[in-house]
């Protein structure tokens, strides 16, 4: 495995950072930004990142796509049509359902399940907003309709790919969270110095990043993984990668508020919304201790 992203990679990444700093919410008002969102989902639409798998991109670059668009908060459905079309390629704007209920389904209609091998679509009721502020859910409100079968091997890559992307969510907010505490010690002052000078911040962001590294690691491993190693060896990287990059989200969007102080515990402060998304995405295709042999400090 090459570790290093390709140029074509390179240059996928820096277009969603963009995409995502430009139309991303910059504050926690922003989210009820109606015209914001709007031109967002136009945006994200015409990119037609949402059918990556469709159109042969591999598990790395959906993986890209997703990090950066979580680290920018991006509002707007990514990771559920994203998963629709890996299942069925051409399947956008349909949206993946887990368990009855449809997690990322702003602006969808209709969802896409897997039961064992067999694909069923079903229609959804009216979304509303989740404990992650940027995303809204809707439940599965109609009759289930088989839409074929998909071969083992399709369905254990494909869980595979879910994993990962939603290891990548993780990732990619705690990414954002990181930036906005460092941001914040490096102009908030107490006794004359920022607060950044003071070693009981300085050190937890260190810690923080050091976890953020640690992210970029496994998760690269598991998202090359999808496409290239036998199905049982992706899944269990991507078991890996979910598990750490949980643990790792959630301690640096934690550590996040902690910098901020009390402003840290307010509504305005765009620190809980990441820590939000973080809470949502670990329990999305959540895995247990249990399902992985090799354990974990």
């Amino acid at each position: 495995m090459d570790a290093r992203l390709s140029t074509e990679q390179r240059e996928l990444r820096e277009a969603a950072a963009k995409l995502a700093d430009d139309l991303g919410p910059k504050s926690v008002l922003d989210l009820d930004d109606a015209a914001r969102v709007a031109r967002l989902e136009k945006a994200v639409a015409a990119t037609g990142w949402r059918g990556l798998r469709s159109d042969g991109a591999s598990g790395v670059e959906v993986a890209i796509v997703a990090e950066e668009f979580a680290r920018g908060l991006v509002d707007v459905p990514f990771a559920g049509p994203a998963l629709a079309d890996a299942l069925r390629p051409g399947t956008t704007p349909t949206t993946i359902a887990v368990d009855g209920v449809a997690p990322d389904a702003r602006g969808i209609s209709r969802a896409l399940g897997l039961r064992d091998r067999t694909l069923e679509t079903a229609p959804l009721g009216e979304p509303t907003v989740s404990i992650d502020l940027t995303r809204h859910s809707a439940p599965v409100t109609g009759p289930r309709t088989p839409a074929g079968e998909i071969s083992a091997a399709h369905a254990k890559r494909w869980r595979a790919l879910a994993l990962v992307i939603t290891s990548a969510d993780l990732l990619g907010a705690a990414r954002g969270a990181h930036a906005l505490a460092c941001d914040y010690a490096k102009v908030r002052a107490q006794y004359g110095k920022t607060i950044g000078s003071y070693q009981a911040v300085s050190h937890p962001l260190a810690e923080g990043l050091a976890l953020i590294e640690g992210s970029v690691s496994v998760l690269r491993y598991a998202a090359w993984a999808v496409d290239e190693l036998p199905p049982a060896e992706a899944i269990r990287a991507a078991q890996l990668a979910k598990v750490y990059c949980a643990r790792a989200a959630r301690t640096v969007c934690e550590t996040a508020i902690q910098v901020h102080g009390g402003i840290g515990n307010t509504w305005d402060c765009l620190a809980h919304v990441y820590l939000r998304r973080v809470l949502a995405a670990a329990d999305l295709f959540p895995v247990a201790l249990e399902e992985i042999t090799r354990g974990l400090s």
